[in-house]
């Protein structure tokens, strides 16, 4: 019960209208300290207490929870006019939750939660009176008619004499076109109405004062508005500040599942896609123009502070968490929370908050909740100014329990400091810094800058101020700092828009350091940022770099195609950023990134495939048993691709029995082929999200004549009777990599097969090696330095030799190394040395398809010629060419000594 959970009470400030209270309510002797000591410091609680002095018994003796059931059970009971009888459920209300709160039978957030619980049923009460009242015509039950609670109402966060904040919108879909003007204007007035009801001042009081100019346009709006025509403005026109508001939104009387349905639609607006720090900015902005509005700026002190507005106080603490949720929550759902402390919890959790912060902010944010209730009860003000004179201190010292008006406000002092302290660097805009060094030449580059596109604004002009010399001041420290220069020239040029970036960048130093080393060392990626620089959210992810994931699991897509697509090039963009800055930044070896980036397409692929297949299906329905397959060659197969490579890949089909069941019926072959034209389509498309990959499907059966989609028994057939000795050596390599799992297993079954019992014998391969090798140097496959891929002793030269090797062995392993092993033609000095060829060929293949296209580069640059080197283990570039030069020619030798004694 409510007296035997009492653990605290207040000091009495005036001492004879506390006992005066306890004279005419006559409490129980529990209840005594708790009643004095609101009554002699609280004219108002002194007067609901004298009111409702007859149904007080009744709350002493019954627990807090049972108390509220029961107001709010008496509210949903009213039958006819609610005036009154919500009125004397506002006093009682305002009794059990102001003296569970001030006695410690309720924590603080527990009384706010109780505060919105009542305004939800006083609300819904209002809105369905004011319906019921005017209903008419088209207008029946609720009328489609919803509020939106918004701000500390929406987090179940209200305040003692708060007032509510609400959106009135309703569901226009409930009606005929020819009724809607009729319906708006029903509902226009049963709005008014229900409006009335809460905040009319009566004899009895008010229930909540409301404010609906949360609504799109109050100036030009009425107080009820349509879902459409809301979802018009904020698509068209919602701002940074309204975005923010919507965080809390909930749907709280009335139509509230139309309600619901509608702040899911309204999620795109709230939660953008990519880490959006330009609002940090805009909220500083805000809090300028809120403090300079209310005179809140400058040096301040407890006495007249803003508890709630002021410096310390609790906005900064909702500003701070609502401002990283609009930044992340588009990337990360656990951040779309209401409240304020589960946002803290779940920035935490995120790591866009320190824990030691988060405990500081939580715990004054309780604290300075109970002080603005003080303020508040005294006399039921919506005010949070803390008293100015030393009697108003003591009496708000005595509300909190604390018998020493001096310490309590040294106490709050402090506690406010400590808000501030966090808070206020997260707003305040970073001053310019002065680069350490500085480039020769810069003028010349740095003065068409304001001409680019990313700068036209004057907001991005002014971040960009802000951080230029720090940019400026780490490409600087380049290897060769005028191409840093002129790389990060490339990338500002080709930038669309600035504010977005540079605002990402002035929250997040390290961004720059990176962006400069990427500039010093591989421009091409530079380049090629400046039109995804949303892959630079993803460095912000605490994951980044933490190491490579051993298998890739895309984020869940949407069923639709292109939106699947698209959301699926997002992700993939992010991750293969992701592998390119583990390599650059020695994170991850080149053997490591190779495997990391096959992952990642063999992820990406089965994505597309399920995507494809939904997508076939709905032109063409289903065909009944096809199961289908992706066999993968080449590089894919061997599960080791780079930044730049494509796939190879054979589409494979079984089963299917007569004709799809869709609307345009087709048979299995020809489901099989147009789902690998969409497939292809999915992998290639160029969008406005990126490309996937490139795909070859020339090593198909018949190359470009065969079919697009090759059932598994004409592979087979083709492969034992049709196929050149080359397509044999180019199977040892091939692995299902997507598909049906049973159709995977046939299939690596067959290709096992075929490779054990090839028609091709020792002889008929070594020659078909000789062939193809004499081939490709007629057609000028000679390489030399830095063309690692093409030519004698190289990449291509030596996993020809291996892929004969295991032909001719009729083994099936794919990985180079087991393809040197023992059982074919090379002896075993000869496989050791083709294989130490290869590890270093492919190790500076990896670097090299990071930094630049081409075989070789054109320029690599001086930063990424260092780079190479250090990763490669070699003074200069110049080394590492000639490592190349001599290694090839050691393979190559071992391949030709080899082939002639065979």
């Amino acid at each position: 019960m409510f007296r035997s959970s009492i653990t605290r009470h207040p000091i009495p400030f005036d001492t004879s209208a506390g006992q005066s209270a306890v004279d005419e309510t006559a409490p129980p002797a529990s209840v005594v300290d708790l009643v004095a000591g609101a009554a002699g410091c609280s004219p108002y609680l002194t007067g609901l207490m004298r009111r409702e002095k007859e149904w007080l018994p009744f709350l002493w003796e019954t627990s807090p929870e049972a108390v509220l059931e029961s107001i709010l059970n008496d509210i949903k009971a009213i039958d006819g006019d609610p005036m009154a009888p919500l009125r004397q459920a506002k006093r009682r209300a305002a009794l059990l939750i102001g003296l569970a709160e001030l006695g410690g039978v309720w924590p603080v957030m527990r009384a706010t939660a109780a505060l919105t619980d009542f305004a939800d049923a006083a609300l819904s009460k209002c809105l369905t009176f004011g319906v019921a009242r005017h209903a008419k015509g088209p207008v029946t039950g609720d009328g489609g008619l919803f509020a939106v609670a918004m701000g500390k109402m929406g987090a179940h966060e209200l305040n003692y004499s708060s007032d509510i904040d609400i959106v009135l919108l309703f569901d226009e879909t409930r009606y005929a076109s020819d009724d809607y003007g009729t319906a708006r204007a029903i509902l226009l007035k049963a709005a008014r109405t229900a409006m009335a009801q809460m905040s009319d001042i009566t004899s009895d009081g008010y229930v909540f004062r409301t404010d609906l100019r949360l609504r799109p346009d109050p100036g030009s709006t009425p107080i009820v508005l349509s879902t459409e025509a809301a979802e018009r403005y904020y698509e068209a026109m919602g701002r940074t500040w309204e975005r923010a508001a919507w965080i809390k939104a909930r749907a709280a009387a009335g139509a509230t599942q139309a309600g619901e349905a509608f702040i899911d639609r309204l999620s795109p607006f709230v939660w953008r896609r990519h880490l959006d720090f330009a609002v940090v900015e805009e909220a500083h902005d805000m809090r300028r123009r809120i403090r300079d509005h209310k005179g809140l700026a400058g040096d301040w002190d407890i006495p007249g502070h803003d508890v709630k507005l002021g410096q310390g106080g609790i906005r900064e603490i909702e500003f701070l968490a609502q401002t990283q949720q609009i930044i992340a929550g588009g990337r990360d759902p656990s951040l779309r929370v209401r409240g304020t402390l589960p946002a803290l919890d779940a920035l935490v959790a995120a790591g866009w908050v320190k824990p030691r912060d988060r405990e500081i902010l939580a715990r004054e944010y309780c604290y300075l909740r109970r002080v603005e209730h003080c303020v508040q009860m005294v006399q039921d003000a919506q005010t949070h100014r803390l008293p100015r004179d030393e009697d108003g201190l003591r009496r708000l010292a005595c509300f909190m329990g604390e018998g020493d008006a001096k310490a309590f406000v040294a106490d709050l002092r402090d506690r406010m400091r400590a808000v501030e302290a966090i808070t206020e660097p997260s707003f305040r805009p970073r001053g310019v810094v002065g680069p350490e060094q500085t480039i020769e030449g810069a003028d010349a580059v740095t003065e068409r800058w304001m001409t680019y596109p990313a700068l036209r604004s004057d907001r991005a002009r002014v971040i960009f101020r802000r951080i230029g010399p720090k940019l400026l001041g780490s490409l600087a420290g380049a290897v060769k700092p005028t191409e840093a220069l002129a790389a990060f020239d490339g990338f500002l040029r080709g930038l669309p828009a600035g504010v977005q970036v540079f605002s990402l960048f002035e929250a997040n130093p390290k961004l720059v350091a990176l962006l400069a080393d990427i500039c010093a060392t591989a421009p091409d990626l530079a380049r090629h940022l400046a039109g995804n620089a949303g892959v630079l959210d993803a460095v912000i992810d605490g994951s980044f770099l933490s190491d490579l994931p051993e298998q890739w699991t895309p984020p869940d897509l949407p069923p639709e195609f292109e939106t699947g697509l698209d959301a699926l090039r997002l992700w993939h963009r992010e991750a293969h950023f992701r592998i390119g800055v583990h390599l650059l930044r020695s994170l991850a070896t080149p053997d490591a990134a190779a495997r990391a980036y096959a992952r990642l397409a063999e992820a990406t692929l089965a994505a597309c495939w399920t995507l494809a297949e939904g997508e076939t299906a709905r032109r063409y329905g289903r065909v009944a048993g096809l199961r289908l397959a992706g066999l993968g060659m080449g590089s894919l197969g061997a599960g080791r691709l780079t930044a730049r490579s494509d796939l190879d890949l054979v589409v494979l089909h079984d089963g299917g029995e007569g004709q799809s069941d869709g609307k345009r019926a087709i048979g299995a072959g020809q489901w099989a082929a147009k789902f690998t034209q969409v497939l292809i389509t999915a992998l290639t498309a160029p969008t406005g999200a990126g490309r996937l990959y490139e795909v070859d499907m020339r090593l198909r059966p018949s190359g470009r004549q065969g079919p697009v989609a090759t059932p598994l028994s004409g592979f087979r057939s083709y492969q034992e009777t049709e196929a050149w000795a080359w397509e044999h050596m180019a199977l040892t390599r091939a692995r299902a990599v997507v598909g049906d799992p049973e159709l995977c297993r046939s299939t690596e079954q067959v290709r096992a097969d075929i490779l054990r019992a090839s028609r091709f014998d020792r002889s008929a391969v070594l020659e078909a090696l000789t062939d193809m090798r004499a081939r490709l140097l007629e057609a000028g496959r000679t390489g030399e330095g830095l063309a690692v891929k093409a030519g004698p002793g190289r990449m291509q030269d030596i996993e020809l030799a291996a892929q004969a090797n295991a032909l001719i062995s009729g083994a099936a392993p794919r990985d180079l190394a087991a393809q040197l092993g023992g059982g074919g033609w090379l002896p075993q000095d000869a496989c050791a040395r083709l294989k130490r060829t290869h590890d270093l060929l492919s190790q500076v293949q990896q670097v090299l398809r990071l930094l630049a296209p081409g075989d070789p580069p054109t320029d690599l640059g001086a930063g990424g010629e260092a780079f190479l080197a250090r990763v490669i283990g070699q003074p200069d570039a110049a080394a590492v060419e000639d490592a190349c030069d001599t290694a090839a020619e050691d393979a190559r030798r071992a391949i030709d000594d080899n082939l002639e004694e065979a």
